[in-house]
């Protein structure tokens, strides 16, 4: 397995370091087959020198950690290259559009992208969360925090669908902007169990104007919306009325990291384009939007280098 994925590795980052001309990119692409050839190669010596049983623990730990290191960054590498690169069918540059002042980051007209991509979304998608792992993420929030009543805003195509536990959540309701997005998600559940289908509700809402009434919900879920509203703040705000007061915020998302200047200078060059084919803004301020709307954190963990977000908060009352 372990020479399987430095391969696979390999056989993506070699070709990806000279397709690609920013510094960041090609700096990862060239860590990670520098790290690979090595940890290939240290390997291969103490396969052929030690036995198993006459190898060092220090040895076998080194070789794990250094393979298992590798292959984080390699995922989070590849993440990025294919929910960044450019969709099936789309230039990748702003073209004409560019010429004409056009910016998608600040006027993206975000509804209308997301009914164009709503058909291909999920399998576009599909390869990005799998190397980085996002739906295990996806399930740890809902298992361990998730209870009662939930309102589930920017559910798109349903990808948490499957994920809520069945003993303490009784209830969901499904928003989205988009009745694209949200066929999608209709059609998912008409694959799923009766008992399923009783529990979940499907409805097209604007997450920054929800019509419910205050102290509504026991859980409010967002996964990765944050980056796709027009006004995340605004939305964080509207959350807190329709939650109750001591109710639960669960948000999973992606934004710029503090901790890795080159990766945000990354996302910033290429914010553009990124919001042009997806609808997202993905180099947005997680930590100041949360800040500004006045959410009270009880959890923060930071992944992939500090650009994914898993949090869990209550409304500030």
């Amino acid at each position: 397995f372990i020479f399987h994925q430095i391969f696979s590795l390999l056989m993506w980052t070699i070709p990806n370091t000279y397709h690609y001309l920013g510094s960041f990119e090609s700096t990862i692409a060239n860590y990670c087959v520098v790290c690979c050839s090595i940890i290939s190669v240290v390997l291969y010596w103490l396969r052929q020198h030690l036995s198993i049983m006459s190898m060092s623990t220090y040895a076998r730990r080194f070789g794990l950690v250094a393979v298992s290191g590798s292959v984080y960054v390699g995922a989070v590498y590849l993440g990025i290259q294919l929910y960044g690169g450019e969709r099936k069918g789309q230039q990748a540059m702003l073209g004409g559009e560019a010429e004409n002042k056009t910016s998608y980051v600040f006027d993206p007209r975000r509804t209308a992208t997301f009914q164009k991509i709503a058909y291909s979304y999920d399998d576009e998608i599909a390869k990005d969360e799998f190397v980085m792992g996002i739906n295990l993420m996806r399930r740890a929030l809902l298992y361990f925090h998730a209870t009662g009543n939930v309102l589930e805003v920017g559910a798109g195509t349903g990808r948490n669908l499957g994920l809520y536990p069945s003993g303490s959540v009784q209830k969901i309701t499904l928003t989205d902007s988009s009745d694209k997005m949200l066929e999608k998600a209709n059609e998912k559940l008409s694959g799923m169990s009766s008992t399923e289908k009783e529990r979940h509700t499907v409805m097209v809402a604007d997450a920054g104007k929800l019509p419910f009434p205050d102290n509504s919900y026991d859980t409010i879920v967002d996964t990765f919306g944050l980056c796709s509203f027009d006004d995340p703040i605004a939305v964080l705000k509207e959350l807190q009325r329709v939650c109750k007061p001591d109710g639960k915020i669960l948000l999973l998302e992606h934004g710029r990291t503090k901790a890795y200047t080159g990766l945000s200078s990354y996302l910033d060059k290429h914010a553009e384009r990124h919001a042009k084919n997806w609808g997202c803004v993905w180099n947005r301020d997680i930590d100041k939007i949360v800040e500004s709307s006045g959410l009270t954190l009880e959890k923060l963990h930071n992944f992939h280098f500090g650009t994914t977000y898993y949090m869990v908060a209550k409304p500030n009352r």
